[in-house]
């Protein structure tokens, strides 16, 4: 391979990324950048196998990273596909209370929704959802007409263009796995790759990279395996867009959702496993340094011991499409078995602090000559560009451009 000289490495060809390469060429357009992926293709892993919505930014707690950077990237999001052609469409969706106890919180949603700038919040009862989603039954529901779905793989491919298309001595580099680095270089599996500065955006392995620059994060990457159905083409007419339950705030989890794909599928999904490997997308995929590195980490055993009956339930519903219906009933009664088909699978990385709690907001930190991403939960995909002109300012702050 020959020798290879950047001023700036992005390490992860995710969406966030891929987002911040982009952002980072906009705005220093002479800047010679590559993007490093181990995978062969780009949004291989997390930005790939997600629901693929437009997060609209109603559940976040209000002046969060999560929230402003929802909001913001969202309205720019919509607004790069718009002008690329990208599939998407902001259709709406539905939160959906089963009972009482639910349709209070419906209130607190749309309060909290409202606080972090959402418009045209409505609450409905059961005759008007019935005119938005004629299959789903409750007390009442929030309509969000600000959240969407989209291509997020389509996504992050454009990125790429517009990277390369704004600078030809920027690279995509693919196939290109990360070993190690040093002041001036990163160790991968083609060689050196000389770069003055890094920002590592790795997602499931964030902590790891974090961890060969010295960096005591006091936390670690826990995985979290989501499978998913679908219904087959003869069902796909009961949802006409998304359909969400009220979400229990004592875990980091939406439930299991229906969502229209950009594609016309209707994918049921995801619940939430614990993972024996970082990227194991089957129900028996395992890695012993994964398994050993999470199940020693005091976070991993407290959070286990604090929430092991939501653990059982989920791993149970993974092994059993019946139980998995019994939760999408909830929603729209008249699904059956054979209305189902199986789907695909993600890996979600949950970031855990020492005492089990999710690190639930974002978490950009700076060390040496690397920026790292440490933490990028949902709604990272929607909040890309956002998150991205973050690290632009981070970057700009702390490294000298000559």
């Amino acid at each position: 391979m020959e020798e290879l000289k950047f001023d700036v490495a992005i390490v992860g060809g995710g969406i966030v990324g891929l987002a911040t390469a982009y952002k980072l060429q906009l705005k220093y357009p002479k800047l010679c950048l590559a993007v490093v992926e181990k995978e062969d293709s780009l949004a291989f892993h997390q930005t790939g196998r997600n629901s693929g919505v437009i997060h609209s930014g109603l559940y976040y707690k209000p002046n969060s990273l999560k929230a402003k950077n929802c909001v913001n990237g969202r309205k720019q999001l919509v607004e790069f596909a718009e002008n690329n052609n990208i599939d998407y469409d902001v259709c709406g969706k539905i939160v959906l209370a089963t009972n009482k106890r639910e349709a209070k919180k419906l209130l607190q949603l749309k309060i909290n929704g409202e606080k972090n700038g959402l418009k045209d919040l409505k609450i409905l009862d059961s005759n008007e959802l019935k005119e938005i989603e004629p299959n789903a039954v409750g007390k009442s529901a929030l309509y969000v007409p600000e959240s969407g779905i989209i291509d997020y793989k389509q996504t992050t491919k454009k990125f790429a263009e517009k990277i390369t298309s704004i600078n030809n001595k920027s690279k995509i580099i693919l196939s290109c796995e990360v070993f190690n680095f040093k002041n001036d270089y990163l160790l991968t599996s083609k060689g050196k790759i000389y770069t003055k500065n890094n920002i590592f955006c790795a997602g499931l392995f964030s902590d790891r990279l974090a961890g060969k620059d010295n960096l005591k994060t006091n936390m670690k990457i826990v995985s979290f395996r989501g499978d998913y159905y679908k219904l087959k083409e003869s069902s796909k007419h009961m949802i006409k867009n998304l359909i969400y339950p009220v979400p229990n705030p004592e875990f980091p989890f939406l439930g299991v959702h229906l969502t229209r794909m950009t594609n016309g599928s209707i994918e049921c999904g995801p619940n939430a496993v614990y993972s024996f490997k970082r990227e194991g997308y089957s129900k028996f995929s395992f890695n012993l340094m994964d398994t050993i590195e999470s199940l020693f980490f005091i976070g991993t055993l407290k959070l286990f011991i604090n929430h092991w009956k939501f653990g059982l339930n989920e791993y149970k519903r993974s092994f059993s499409k019946r139980l998995f219906l019994r939760d999408l009933q909830k929603l729209v009664p008249s699904l059956k078995l054979n209305d189902l088909e199986k789907g695909k699978s993600g890996v979600r990385a949950m970031a855990l602090g020492e005492d089990g709690d999710v690190i639930d907001d974002f978490k950009i930190i700076k060390n040496n000559k690397n920026i790292h991403v440490l933490n990028a939960p949902s709604p990272a995909a929607t909040a890309c560009l956002a998150i991205a002109d973050n690290i632009v300012l981070v970057f700009a702050k702390h490294f000298s451009l000559n």
